[in-house]
């Protein structure tokens, strides 16, 4: 299915049936989200075709197909700068599953913030001034709009959309968030589903509903449910700065980062700045490699110092991607 070339085929529609506990039935099916952005188009590289010249290893394959085959969330760990969050565009460019869903984590993240967002402020602020005009007898008083102008799906909820695909979804950075937060999660990537309690209060007068989604498109909630048909192709990245229940890890497939080789990085290198500048900044890349052996480094540094430096001449050069290359960590 996933084979890690960089080179966008149509190999989700031969994705065999989902086994009979991860099969979902939600509808009507709404249509497709929007082609893959500039977002991915940044994380992958104006040269994303080079990526052909290196493919995953064999481990890391197998385990992007088995999330696919088995409908359930990628677990990405690994330390910072190895490609995690990269991962999630790549599958998607090279599948066409459009644009990649996004949700940053932080530590005052909520599941609803991820579902949806409800605006009761600006509601209440829009039929106080609607009362105030009629009561003026102001010609032409602005008329409330639905409940559906005040709500909102977040990415996650997009995500559980009824698509005929999968969507993409990126929780980044799980670790960073509280406490509760994955264990918030789990109902929601068992079931598929979630309710929106302020359009089942209402499900018997407006039975259906349009809200805006994560793409910024109308969509139809019908009786206050969202329930997916293809469950999304979901990367949850971390750190690993912390440890994850076994709730959790259960419901996950998990893959393991290490740090990348040289002939990794020249690929990235090659994928974002072209032959000519991977092949000057040959040398950086096995400076950098040597350092990441005892300090902690991240990709896009390198990356930084090959397109700063590649007209400078030495010492100035050297200096330059020194200043740039700098630990992440602090030394022991």
């Amino acid at each position: 299915m996933y084979r890690g070339a960089g080179e966008p085929h149509d190999g989700i529609r031969r994705l065999p049936e989902p086994p009979p506990w991860r099969d979902f039935d939600g509808g009507p099916l709404v249509a497709p989200g929007p082609d893959i952005d500039s977002a991915s188009a940044r994380r992958l590289g104006s040269y994303r075709y080079l990526a052909e010249m290196h493919r995953p290893g064999a481990e890391e394959l197998e385990l992007i197909n088995a999330a696919l085959y088995l409908r359930r969330p990628l677990l990405v760990t690994g330390s910072p700068g190895t490609g995690k969050s990269t991962l999630a565009h790549a599958v998607a460019y090279e599948l066409g599953l459009g644009r990649v869903l996004r949700w940053p984590v932080v530590s005052r993240t909520t599941l609803g913030d991820g579902l949806y967002r409800y605006d009761a402020l600006a509601r209440l602020q829009d039929t106080q001034i609607a009362a105030g005009s009629r009561a003026a007898g102001a010609p032409g008083a602005p008329v409330p709009g639905g409940i559906g102008s005040y709500l909102r799906l977040g990415p996650l909820g997009t995500a559980l959309l009824p698509t005929a695909t999968p969507r993409v979804l990126l929780v980044d950075e799980l670790d960073k968030s509280d406490i509760d937060l994955p264990n918030d999660l789990l109902n929601v990537l068992d079931e598929g589903e979630f309710a929106i309690p302020e359009l089942e209060r209402v499900a018997d007068r407006e039975p259906e509903v349009d809200v805006l989604d994560d793409d910024g498109a109308k969509v139809t909630v019908r009786d206050g449910r969202i329930r997916c048909r293809a469950f999304p192709f979901v990367v949850m990245t971390s750190n690993s700065e912390r440890d994850f229940p076994a709730p959790l890890l259960r419901r996950c497939v998990h893959l393991e980062l290490g740090r990348p080789g040289h002939e990794r990085l020249a690929t990235v290198v090659r994928a974002h700045l072209g032959d000519e500048l991977a092949r000057m900044g040959d040398d950086l890349i096995a400076r950098f490699l040597e350092r990441s052996r005892s300090e902690q480094l991240a990709t896009d540094q390198l990356l930084n110092a090959i397109y700063l430096t590649h007209h400078a001449a030495p010492p100035t050069r050297d200096r330059l991607a020194d200043l740039l290359i700098q630990r992440l960590d602090r030394p022991r």
